[in-house]
């Protein structure tokens, strides 16, 4: 079996960009990428300064630090900010500057739509951030239930409200252009078995933005009315359903769970190959499964409303649907371990964060298992169990997935290396610091404490404890990121087009890419990720030898 070695062409960009491009309106997906990147990034900070000032409120049982006034605004905002102006921004952050990259286009199919996208973005983040410096900030949560929304103060209300309705429009127009460019745009010799895929996974988020974003405007649109124009929709007061505003909410909320992670999954999908110098195992059902969740996640969303009167037999046919949305995430863990087994393994910044990635949405999707089960979601909803859950999933998930992406890919959007020891600080600290803040929580719901509570039972106190002293180590680990990045950024050595000799066809042109991405359409050779093997080798025969080699080693 011999390896195949490809020389990436490395002339250096003709014409370079100007620092300017990135302050203003552009149609290139690069630029526009780095656009995303840095502002969900600002903004990641923003609410991670909430999150801090939160544990902070809540290392002791008193309401003694932000106090019972400022508590839920700032809760509310830092919910919706990490979920909206974070995690999302950053899927479209990656999406937007990698996909032409990968399938070999000049740019996205829109691009001019593709600007409009980003640029309802920071508005959006204003108008949020302002809403909660007035005198009536929104303090419902980031679900802003009815009727305590009705009630909260209308006009931090309709700011929130406004912020998410741009935020939404932005990832719907995202969303077409990803659909169009992935069918449209890619290189004639490249069928859709031959993308990245990472490309599978936007495919599949792009279908559920379009599916449920609408639904949750039409959701907001009706709240604004009752709010504004004295109309009962969700108000029961005059008549109106507030659970109804639930099932439109959670049609939306839940599939934003896998529009947040399936990218992620698309990322670690092609960074643990380059990185473990294996192909991927499995390429056509990590493909398929992507699909599959993205199909499954529109039909779940009544879990999260088991204690809200749903009907016992609508409970068995949700409790049912999410335990198997965890089957095609079980194929995608195995064979991300799979390809992991048996490789000759890079341990550096990107790799790490990527296993960190598997292991921590590994605990987050086990615990999602157990609270698919009604009798158990009863028993801990609206606890502290829930808030571990979903940080595992979306923190242990998409932010060690997020920096994975971006370790692996800085060298090609930059032209220079991050500092691999300062990384691996980093990794570190946000391992140590993530545990140590979010898997004390899972007792702490065990044991009854509510969330969203600002003052709780004095025995609780410890674990509260134990779990602001990790939210401050996780507050730390971001300065060595930050120093790496604006260091590596104007002092990094010089990185070449290809420093991780990948397979993908970013890595034909050179880093940064030129502005048309490519001098002339590049060539795709025998598969993204064939380090060497042939990667339409019998799937069957594949299983079989890996279930042989675990034996011999037990």
């Amino acid at each position: 079996m011999t390896s195949t070695s490809v020389e990436p062409k490395t002339s250096p960009p003709e014409p370079e960009r100007h620092w300017k491009d990135f302050f203003g309106f552009s149609t290139d997906h690069k630029v526009i990428g780095i656009q995303y990147f840095v502002t969900s990034f600002f903004f990641y900070l923003v609410a991670g300064l909430m999150a801090t000032s939160i544990r902070l409120e809540l290392a002791t049982p008193e309401p003694d630090f932000l106090g019972a006034e400022n508590y839920n605004g700032v809760l509310t905002l830092h919910g919706t900010m990490m979920i909206f102006l974070w995690i999302v921004p950053t899927g479209a952050a990656f999406a937007n500057y990698l996909i032409p990259l990968m399938i070999g286009a000049k740019d996205m199919a829109f691009p001019v739509l593709n600007g409009i996208a980003f640029w309802l973005v920071p508005p959006g983040g204003v108008l949020l951030l302002t809403s909660l410096v007035i005198n009536q900030p929104p303090v419902a949560g980031w679900t802003s239930y009815p009727p305590l929304s009705l009630v909260s103060g209308e006009v931090g209300e309709m700011m929130w409200i406004l912020s998410i309705l741009l935020f939404g429009t932005s990832s719907i127009l995202g969303g077409i252009n990803f659909v169009t460019t992935i069918f449209k745009m890619r290189v004639k010799e490249m069928s859709l078995y031959d993308m990245p895929l990472f490309c599978w996974s936007m495919l599949a988020t792009s279908l559920l933005i379009l599916v449920s974003t609408p639904v949750l405007a039409g959701a907001l649109i009706l709240l604004s009315f009752d709010l504004i124009a004295g109309t009962a929709f969700f108000n029961p007061t005059g008549g109106g359903d507030p659970i109804v505003y639930q099932h439109m909410f959670w049609f939306y909320s839940h599939p934003a769970v896998y529009i947040m992670i399936l990218p992620v999954f698309g990322l670690i999908s092609d960074i643990l190959p380059v990185h473990a110098r294996k192909p991927i195992f499995g390429y056509k059902a990590i493909a398929y499964s992507s699909i599959a969740i993205a199909f499954l996640g529109n039909i779940v969303w009544a879990h999260h409303m088991f204690t809200s009167g749903t009907p016992g037999w609508l409970r068995v046919f949700f409790m049912a649907a999410t335990m198997v949305i965890a089957v095609p995430t079980g194929i995608k863990v195995f064979s991300w371990v799979a390809t992991v087994w048996g490789g000759k393994l890079r341990l550096n910044s990107a790799m790490l964060f990527a296993m960190g990635f598997v292991s921590m949405f590994l605990v987050g999707g086990l615990s999602g298992v157990m609270v698919a089960s009604v009798p158990f979601d009863i028993h801990v909803h609206d606890t502290y169990f829930i808030v571990a859950h979903f940080h595992y999933v979306l923190f242990g998930g998409s932010v060690f997935g997020i920096f994975a992406g971006i370790y692996h890919w800085f060298p090609k959007m930059v032209g220079r290396m991050m500092n691999e020891t300062w990384g691996k600080v980093h990794f570190v600290l946000t391992f140590i610091g993530f545990n140590l803040a979010f898997f004390p929580m899972h007792i702490l719901g065990l044991q009854g404490m509510p969330r969203r509570v600002v003052q709780y039972d004095p025995s609780l106190t410890t674990l509260n404890q134990v779990c602001t002293v990790g939210s401050l180590i996780l507050a730390v680990s971001t300065l060595p990121f930050l120093v790496n990045a604006a260091w590596s950024w104007f002092k990094g050595p010089v990185a070449g087009a290809n420093p991780w000799n990948a397979l993908t066809l970013e890595w034909q042109t050179s880093s940064p890419p030129i502005i048309e991405n490519f001098e002339e359409e590049p060539v795709l050779w025998s598969g993204p990720y064939d380090y060497g093997v042939d990667r339409e080798r019998d799937d069957e025969q594949s299983v079989s030898e890996l279930l042989a080699e675990v034996k011999a080693q037990m």
